[in-house]
C-alpha cells in the first residue's frame, strides 16, 4: 500500500507541475486561433519569438521576472506532495488510509493577513473576485511598476496577476500564496507610490484613436496632434510618447515583418510577434524606442515610445508600466455626455467657489444623481445648472473655512496658450488615491467654447485650468463634438472664467477676485461622486 500510495503522489505532484507551467506572454492574451494548421502555426510563432533573442534591458527583466514567479508552483507543490507522502510513514497513524494520504499532497488553505487565500481549484480567483474592479485594476498598476506584471491594466484576474503576486512575495521572503495580505499590499503601494507621483503618472485617453496612454505627465508636458494619434512629449523632444492608427486592413504577420527591418539608422535589439500584437525595440539614430502594435479586424492601433539615451535610467523601468497600461481599443471618456450611457458610480472634480461650501462642477457629472458627495466633505445639494455652459453649482452645507478660488479678471486666453489643469483623477486612474494633480494642455479655438487638445484623464470634468501665472481661466467640460460624418469622440472644452463668475452672481455668492496661484486652485479642487440608481 505505501508503495501505491507514493505512486499517487508522485503522479499527482508531476500533474500539478504541468498545470502550473505558465506562459511568457507579454500582454493581453487572445483566445487561440481557429484550427488551421497546428504544426505549421507553433513552428511559425516560435521561430518569429527567436527572431531578434537580446530583450531590451525592461523586458528582459520583465520576462525573467515573469518566468520565476510562473516557475514556483512546480516546485512548492512536489515539495508538499513529498512531504505529505513522507508523514505516513511514521508509525504513529494506527490505521494509515491511502485516501488520507493523498489529500494531504494538496496545499493547505492559507491565510495572510486580512485576506484568505483559499487552495482548492478556483480560490484564489474567488478571492480576487471579491475585489472591486478598482482595487484589482490598482494591484495590478503598482505590481507593473514594482516589475512583476507586464499585462493589461483591466482589473481582471488571471493566473498572470497571481503569478506576478507570487514573484513579489518571493523576492520579499514573504509566504508565497498568490494573494498580498494587507501588510503586503500596503508595502507594495508605499514603494511604487513616490516613483508614480515623481513622474506624474496619469491614464489618459487619447482623443483620436480612443485607447487608454498611461503618460508621465511631468516628463511629457507638451500634447500635440501626431498624424494619426496624439503625441506627449517633453519640451525638447528628449521624450515621445505617441498614439497611431491604421485602418488599412494590415495583417499583423506582414506588418511585424516590416517594423523588424533594419536601417541605416534603426536597429534592433528585440522583437516579438504575440496573438494580436507585436513588441519591437531598439535604437533609432541615437535615441531608443519602444513600439507595440495591436491588430483587430483589419484595425491596426499602436504605442511608440522614443527618448534620449541620457534619460534611460528614469524610462526603462517605466516601459513595463506604460506598456501595461496602454489599451488601444478601451474607450473611456473624461464624463459623459448626452447620449451616452451614464455610470452608476461616477467621479468628476468640484473646485471650491466659497469659504461655505460652494462648489462649482460639470453639470454632465452631477446630472441624474441620487447622491452627490464632496470627498471629505459629505453629501452636496445641486442648487444651480447653466445647461448652456455645462456647469453646475453645489452646496455642502455645514462646511466651513474652505480655502475658494480666486476668480478674478483675467479676460479671455488667446487661442495655443499653454494651460494647466488641475483636477482629481478618477480612482482606478490613480491606484485608487484621492490625490489632486496637474496636467498640462493646450487651447484651441471653436464655435462656443475654447476647446482643449489633448483629452484629461478620466476624472478631471470640472478641473479648473489656470495659465503660466497661476491665474484661473475656466473649468473643463465636456460636449458632444458637431461634425458632419461619422460620430466623433467628444470635445473638451473651457467655459471661461467669467461665465462661471455670472453663475456664482446669479445665486448671490460672492467670488474670490485675488489670483488664484497654482497651490490655491490645488487646495480649492475635491473629487466629487455622483451615485445612480
Amino acid at each position: 500500500m505505501r508503495a501505491i500510495a507514493t505512486l499517487i503522489a508522485l503522479i499527482l505532484g508531476a500533474s500539478l507541475a504541468f498545470a502550473s507551467d505558465a506562459r511568457i506572454d507579454y500582454g493581453p492574451i487572445k483566445a487561440a486561433p481557429k484550427a488551421k494548421a497546428a504544426a505549421k502555426s507553433k513552428a511559425k510563432a516560435a521561430a518569429k519569438r527567436t527572431a531578434k533573442p537580446e530583450p531590451a534591458k525592461a523586458e528582459k527583466k520583465a520576462a525573467a521576472k515573469d518566468q520565476k514567479a510562473k516557475a514556483q508552483p512546480e516546485k512548492t507543490q512536489p515539495d508538499k506532495a513529498e512531504a505529505a507522502k513522507a508523514a505516513p510513514a511514521k508509525p504513529e497513524p494506527a490505521k494509515p488510509d491511502p485516501k488520507a494520504k493523498t489529500a494531504k499532497g494538496k496545499p493547505d488553505p492559507v491565510t495572510t493577513g486580512a485576506v484568505a487565500a483559499a487552495a482548492k481549484p478556483g480560490g484564489i480567483a474567488e478571492t480576487y473576485a471579491a475585489l472591486s474592479h478598482t482595487a484589482r485594476a490598482a494591484l495590478q498598476s503598482d505590481l507593473s511598476w514594482s516589475g512583476d506584471y507586464g499585462g493589461p491594466l483591466d482589473g481582471v484576474f488571471s493566473d498572470r496577476l497571481a503569478d506576478a503576486v507570487k514573484a513579489y512575495q518571493k523576492r520579499h521572503k514573504s509566504k508565497i500564496t498568490g494573494v498580498l495580505s494587507a501588510q503586503e499590499r500596503e508595502a507594495l503601494s508605499a514603494a511604487v507610490r513616490p516613483r508614480q507621483e515623481d513622474v506624474g503618472w496619469l491614464l489618459v485617453e487619447d482623443p483620436v484613436t480612443g485607447a487608454r496612454v498611461g503618460v508621465p505627465t511631468k516628463l511629457a508636458t507638451v500634447t500635440a496632434r501626431a498624424p494619426s494619434g496624439t503625441r506627449w512629449s517633453s519640451e525638447q523632444g528628449q521624450l515621445q510618447i505617441e498614439t497611431f492608427r491604421i485602418d488599412t486592413g494590415a495583417e499583423l504577420d506582414a506588418l511585424f515583418e516590416q517594423h523588424k527591418k533594419e536601417t541605416a539608422r534603426r536597429k534592433i535589439r528585440f522583437s516579438a510577434m504575440r496573438d494580436d500584437y507585436f513588441v519591437v525595440s531598439g535604437m533609432q539614430g541615437l535615441k531608443k524606442f519602444h513600439t507595440r502594435i495591436y491588430a483587430r479586424n483589419g484595425d491596426v492601433r499602436g504605442l511608440s515610445i522614443l527618448y534620449d539615451q541620457a534619460m534611460e535610467g528614469t524610462v526603462d523601468p517605466m516601459i513595463v508600466a506604460m506598456a501595461s497600461a496602454f489599451q488601444p481599443y478601451a474607450r473611456f471618456t473624461v464624463a459623459s455626455v448626452a447620449g451616452e450611457a451614464q455610470r452608476k458610480v461616477e467621479y468628476g472634480t468640484a473646485i471650491a467657489a466659497s469659504a461655505d461650501g460652494h462648489f462649482i462642477a460639470a453639470r454632465a457629472i452631477v446630472d441624474r444623481c441620487q447622491v452627490i458627495a464632496i470627498a471629505g466633505l459629505g453629501n452636496a445639494e445641486r442648487l444651480f445648472e447653466d445647461k448652456d455652459a455645462g456647469l453646475a453649482l453645489l452646496r455642502v452645507y455645514g462646511a466651513r473655512d474652505l480655502k475658494p478660488i480666486g476668480i478674478a479678471q483675467t479676460g479671455a486666453p488667446p487661442s495655443g496658450a499653454d494651460v494647466t489643469l488641475v483636477g482629481v483623477a478618477d480612482p482606478q486612474s490613480q491606484g485608487g488615491r484621492n490625490v489632486v494633480s496637474a496636467v498640462a494642455a493646450r487651447l484651441g479655438g471653436g464655435a462656443n467654447a475654447l476647446v482643449l487638445h489633448g483629452a484629461p484623464a478620466q476624472g478631471f470634468s470640472g478641473a479648473a485650468a489656470v495659465d503660466a501665472k497661476g491665474r484661473f481661466l475656466g473649468v473643463v467640460v465636456q460636449r458632444p463634438a458637431v461634425v458632419a460624418g461619422p460620430a466623433q469622440p467628444p470635445q473638451t472644452a473651457l467655459i471661461p472664467a467669467e461665465r462661471v463668475r455670472h453663475a456664482l452672481a446669479a445665486n448671490n455668492v460672492a467670488a474670490a477676485t485675488a489670483h488664484a496661484g497654482l497651490d490655491a486652485v490645488k487646495n480649492a479642487a475635491r473629487r466629487v461622486i455622483c451615485v445612480r440608481k
